[in-house]
């Protein structure tokens, strides 16, 4: 009437072919958590250019230099880019692909800024012919691993902007123009305001239920294409908690980088406002945003409950970073 349990000696007296295909079975799981847990690491922050070697200083070259050296970090990481991979354990990671989204809407940011402001002295001049064809390219599906690949128009973009850094330091013939201005480092921080807002307040939708909506505050004349609710559900899925938090660890990774060249390229234009320390403000608060998580997972405790909310300590260092970024945009802003 019950079916026998199997003994230890059963197991062992199973035929080979079984033994053999259940141990390589064991293999093949044990081989994909070691190499889930190993791509799973973020890289380190590395040290900013300011010049080619021996070289003097140039205008721009640190910029460039660390926007392509991010974006190769994106692709050969450990694992490389998992974010479009169809084959485990890529397919079953998370957490990466969600730090690659923030990284590479920095890079993005950053990109489109280079082209159309930092390499054009006004807004009628022409633009530079390599930045035009290598940005765009880092608008390419982010998802995609197969007609286009995501890696291989990644790869190109930053060839693009290669060739834009060599002819900016005269390897090649020297037409390329870096304008570092007050006015064309406000454009490149209004996008890191938005950026680091939207992820502040998702962060912060990890504890939050609803909010009031003040989408059209302070408009005497507003109106919108739909009717808006009085109050806006937000709460972040328990499920997706882990996910805001890795993206806005990319972001604030890639944005570290990308204010220490901001401090070398913008020198005389930061000194000329007093600005230096701002700056450095910024970088401090990005930086201690990238501690080391001393937890497994992403805790989502309440916010004043007994566990951790990881999210909300993250989302104290990016508002205090966006809230540094906005007062120094407001201080190059005046004359």
């Amino acid at each position: 009437m019950f079916k026998r349990k199997e003994t230890v000696d059963d197991l062992l007296h199973r035929p080979l072919w079984q033994k053999i295909v259940a141990f390589a079975v064991l293999i093949l799981v044990l081989v994909n958590i070691g190499l889930g847990w190993y791509w799973s690491r973020t890289p380190d922050v590395f040290w900013v250019n300011e010049m080619p070697s021996g070289d003097t200083t140039i205008v721009g070259y640190a910029t460039t230099d660390t926007l392509i050296r991010v974006a190769e970090t994106l692709l050969d990481k450990p694992g490389g880019y998992l974010t479009n991979d169809v084959s485990p354990p890529s397919v079953f990671l998370d957490n990466i692909p969600n730090w690659e989204l923030g990284v590479l809407q920095q890079v993005r940011d950053l990109a489109r800024v280079t082209r159309n402001d930092y390499s054009r002295s006004q807004s009628q001049s022409r633009e530079d012919s390599d930045l035009a064809l290598a940005e765009q390219k880092f608008f390419i599906d982010n998802n995609s691993w197969i007609l286009p690949r995501t890696e291989s128009e990644y790869r190109d973009a930053i060839d693009g902007f290669k060739d834009y850094r060599d002819r900016l330091s005269g390897v090649e013939s020297a037409d390329a123009q870096f304008f570092a201005r007050a006015d064309n480092l406000r454009e490149w921080l209004a996008q890191v305001e938005k950026r680091l807002g939207s992820l502040t307040r998702r962060l912060g939708d990890s504890v939050a239920t609803d909010v009031i909506n003040t989408d059209l505050a302070g408009e005497r004349a507003n109106d919108a294409n739909t009717t808006l609710p009085d109050r806006v559900s937000v709460r972040t899925s328990w499920f997706e908690v882990d996910d805001v938090f890795f993206e806005a660890r990319g972001a604030a990774w890639a944005l570290v980088h990308f204010f220490r060249a901001v401090e070398l390229d913008f020198a005389s234009v930061l000194a000329d406002k007093n600005a230096e320390a701002s700056v450095r403000q910024i970088i401090r608060e990005l930086e201690a945003s990238l501690q080391s998580l001393g937890s497994p997972m992403v805790m989502n405790g309440g916010g004043f409950g007994l566990f951790a909310n990881h999210s909300l300590v993250m989302a104290s260092y990016l508002a205090r970073a966006n809230a540094a970024t906005i007062n120094l945009r407001e201080l190059l802003d005046e004359g």
